[in-house]
C-alpha cells in the first residue's frame, strides 16, 4: 500500500469514526433528561390469569422498585383473575400463577399495556409454573 492509499484510508476511518460515533452520542444535558424522565414516568399494566386449579398468583405490586420490586401473592384466586397495577420508570411487570394437582392444571398469563399484550405464556400437565415477564414500556422508548 503506498503513502497516498495509506492516509486515504486513515481519513476514511476517522471520518467513518467520528460521524459513527457522533450520531450515537447524546448531549450529556438530553441523556441526563431522558433518564430522569424515564425513571420518573409511571405506567399502568393489566394482569390476567386463567385456567384450572391454580394455587397461587405471585406479581409485581409496584409498590417497590426497578431493584427491589414488591412481589404479592394471591393464595387460591378466583378465576378468571386480573389486577391493574401502577408501574413506575423501567421497573418490570411480572405475574406468575403456580398450580400443582392431582388432576391437570392449566394456566395462562397476560400483561396488557395500552390495550396491547406484552407478555403471555401457557402451560399445563400436573403441575404448572408459568411466568410473564416484560420489559418496561417506559425502557423501550
Amino acid at each position: 500500500m503506498n503513502r497516498t492509499s495509506r492516509s486515504a484510508a486513515a481519513v476514511l476511518a476517522a471520518v467513518s469514526m467520528t460521524f459513527g460515533l457522533g450520531a450515537c452520542a447524546l448531549n450529556p444535558d438530553e441523556a441526563a433528561e431522558r433518564v430522569d424522565s424515564a425513571l420518573n414516568t409511571t405506567y399502568e399494566v393489566t394482569y390476567e390469569v386463567t385456567g384450572a386449579n391454580i394455587d397461587s398468583i405471585t406479581y409485581n405490586s409496584g409498590e417497590g422498585d426497578a431493584m427491589s420490586p414488591k412481589l404479592e401473592t394471591v393464595d387460591k384466586p378466583t378465576l378468571p383473575w386480573s389486577k391493574t397495577v401502577t408501574l413506575k420508570g423501567v421497573e418490570a411487570p411480572v405475574v406468575t400463577p403456580i398450580a400443582a394437582g392431582v388432576q391437570d392444571v392449566k394456566a395462562t398469563c397476560k400483561i396488557i399495556h395500552e390495550g396491547k399484550v406484552l407478555k403471555e405464556s401457557s402451560g399445563g400437565g400436573k403441575a404448572a409454573a408459568v411466568s410473564c415477564v416484560a420489559v418496561s414500556p417506559i425502557a423501550d422508548k
